[in-house]
């Protein structure tokens, strides 16, 4: 089984328009309605891969009560604690002119102490059926800027391999937990070593604590600082679309393939084609399987020398 936890779990809203104009009142093409936060992304892909998924964090309110519902018929195993706070809601306008996406995030429930605790107490549990676990996104208010370094340590005391997909001081805070994995994007690599080369960074936050860096580089693929070498994995040619949901499906590809005792390049170029074919898909979150076949095998990856 693979745990992936949302913390600040939403209710993901695609509005598609003919072409979107600031200050103009615009008639919506198509809405489209999905459980979201970046970890139930992260469960659907790795569902349809073929791998068990149990999401958790938390949920709360009539969204949080539509999340369980829209969650019950999908092949992920619902585990989200139940908050006195009302789930957020997140909202993508695409553009039908351009292909681009504007992205409103509220801030999440405020999560109280004794929610935290219960929450603890699941996590635990979980973790003892876990092969590993992805802890992703942002934190909701309450919660102290340290939770994702102690439920680092947590998975590692439990023996699980841990994937953590977050930014600012909670990523800072929870590399110093010294988790297998980290997947921050291009941005939130240089806020956490300071370098925009990004070689160097992810070699830095390597050294910050991390086992294995993945950085994202957008249309250019991801890099990987790895125990075993430095690889960059790249698609064959750019894709436009609704890039949300993207980086969630390439932790899925990462995390699938740690599971599956894949080498480094294979996994790498699994979560390139996730990526790209999730940027192709028509929902948030969703990735089209025959852009993914396709691209699997196109995707090149390369090993790069630790200093050129």
């Amino acid at each position: 089984m693979i745990l992936t936890v949302t913390l600040n779990a939403a209710l993901d809203i695609t509005y598609r328009v003919p072409a979107l104009t600031p200050h103009a009142t615009h008639r919506v093409a198509e809405v489209r309605e999905r459980p979201g936060g970046k970890g139930l992304n992260v469960a659907r892909v790795l569902a349809a891969l073929g791998h068990d998924a149990v999401v958790t964090g938390f949920a709360g309110g009539r969204t949080g009560a539509g999340l369980h519902d829209m969650l019950a018929p999908l092949p992920v195993r619902d585990a989200l604690v139940p908050v006195s706070g009302t789930t957020r809601r997140t909202v993508a306008v695409v553009d039908g002119t351009t292909g681009d996406t504007t992205q409103l995030n509220e801030p999440g429930p405020t999560v109280t102490a004794g929610e935290w605790s219960a929450f603890l107490g699941a996590y635990d549990g979980l973790l003892k059926d876990a092969d590993a676990v992805a802890l992703c996104g942002s934190l909701p208010p309450g919660i102290h800027v340290g939770a994702y370094a102690d439920l680092v340590r947590r998975a590692r005391a439990a023996g699980v391999p841990v994937l953590l997909d977050t930014s600012g001081e909670p990523l800072r805070r929870g590399v110093a937990a010294r988790p297998d994995l980290i997947k921050p994007n291009a941005d939130e690599l240089a806020h956490l070593t300071g370098a925009r080369e990004p070689r160097r960074a992810v070699q830095d936050a390597r050294r910050r604590g991390a086992h294995a860096v993945v950085g994202s580089l957008g249309a250019e693929g991801l890099l990987a600082a790895t125990p075993e070498g430095l690889w960059q994995a790249a698609p064959p040619a750019p894709v436009t679309g609704n890039p949300t949901g993207a980086g969630d499906s390439a932790v899925a590809g990462l995390l699938s393939g740690l599971v599956e005792g894949l080498p480094w390049p294979e996994r790498l170029a699994r979560a390139v084609a996730l990526s790209a074919a999730t940027v192709l898909a028509p929902a948030a979150g969703e990735y089209d399987p025959a852009a993914y076949e396709d691209l699997l095998g196109r995707v090149t990856v390369t090993e790069r020398s630790a200093t050129g």
